[in-house]
């Protein structure tokens, strides 16, 4: 198996502290969804040494051979070194001739991991998957002349899973950043940033610029970039930690992150007092907004804008450029306007796709 997995950097977003940090976002800045549920917490021991046998020279090669001079031996390690690496390379890549896409297209579906917890982008509504992504990948597998096949699972599982070659892709609110590319390609379809939510009135008010938040208990969806934001830089993740340092530098207090498996518990800590504000992707904070009942609003402008991205194992180029085409088809032709005006995330639309096109 062909893994490798590093944790994704962060999205710049630029305070008014001063503080920079570069991206989240399986992070993943999944930009937009917040899907809104409120209420949902042996006997003794034999002596170690023995005598030691004189030493007994071995007898010299027969019939005058030479032994294997230490350089020889040195050069045939090095060539099997070299055949075994090489060996291991080639089974990272994909040496089926019909390639990723001809095994999609003789399976007759395509199979796309998602986290069903972030709307608008990707949730279930009367137990079924929906939202932008998977209405997005429906009309990709169309193009692609098969059927989608939609498998809904945990969000940090995702990358890791499409690494060991377990789903064909994702499409699950992933932003687009270096780190990530180093393990798999993405094909861009999404542009979207960072927002805050905040109770009704905003009685703390709290802002996403400025130190407001600093020594505030701020809900996170765990694996995101907004997670990243709050957790402090280590060698791993040197660009993490962007907010604390902003704090550090004001002299306030680091603020508290509090992370939740999914972003509907992370809003419900928000509705039960737990938390004092959220940090998620924008159309998840603008979606979780609308459906809290008034419970809930936005604070502040958006920051750290980043694409998302729809993650294809590495080598796959046949799927991967496929999945561009389909993706340039639907822009070009409309469908993707109609669909991003259906789920309200417009502002959020692009003009055309990228392959690996991160910032960050």
């Amino acid at each position: 198996m062909c893994t490798g997995v590093t944790r994704r950097p962060m999205v710049p977003h630029p305070t008014a502290l001063g503080s920079q940090r570069g991206a989240m976002c399986e992070t993943r800045h999944r930009p937009l969804s917040i899907r809104v549920n409120l209420d949902h917490d042996p006997g003794e021991s034999r002596p170690r040494c023995r005598p030691t046998p004189p030493y007994v020279p071995p007898p010299p090669p027969r019939g005058g051979a030479l032994r294997p001079r230490p350089f020889g031996r040195r050069l045939i390690a090095a060539a099997l070194t070299a055949l075994t690496t090489a060996s291991a390379l080639s089974a990272c890549r994909d040496t089926d001739p019909a390639g990723a896409l001809g095994r999609v297209r003789k399976a007759g579906k395509i199979v796309i991991a998602t986290d069903a917890l972030y709307p608008p982008n990707e949730f279930k509504q009367d137990g079924r998957i929906v939202g932008f992504d998977i209405d997005l990948g429906t009309a990709i597998a169309r193009k692609l002349g098969v059927q989608p096949q939609f498998q809904d699972m945990e969000f940090e599982s995702i990358l890791p899973a499409l690494t060991e070659g377990k789903y064909d892709l994702s499409l699950s609110s992933f932003t687009d950043t270096r780190e990530r590319e180093s393990r798999l390609d993405f094909v861009t379809y999404l542009s979207a940033g960072t927002m805050l939510l905040v109770r009704k009135g905003n009685p703390k008010r709290l802002r996403p610029d400025g130190p407001s938040l600093c020594g505030r208990r701020i809900a996170v969806e765990r694996g995101t970039t907004q997670e990243e934001e709050l957790t402090p830089a280590s060698a791993a993740e040197p660009d993490a930690g962007s907010r604390l340092g902003a704090c550090k530098s004001a002299r306030r207090p680091a603020p508290v992150r509090l992370s939740f498996d999914d972003q509907s518990a992370a809003n419900a800590a928000l509705a039960k007092g737990r938390a004092d504000g959220v940090l998620a992707d924008t159309p998840s904070v603008i979606y979780g907004a609308k459906q809290s009942a008034g419970r809930f609003e936005t604070s502040g402008q958006p920051y750290g804008d980043a694409l998302y991205g729809i993650a294809i194992p590495k080598h796959h180029d046949d799927l991967r450029d496929a999945v561009f085409k389909a993706v340039k088809d639907l822009i070009d032709g409309g469908v993707y306007r109609q669909l991003t005006d259906k789920w309200g995330i417009s502002a959020g639309a692009v003009r055309e796709p990228k392959i690996n096109a991160a910032a960050s």
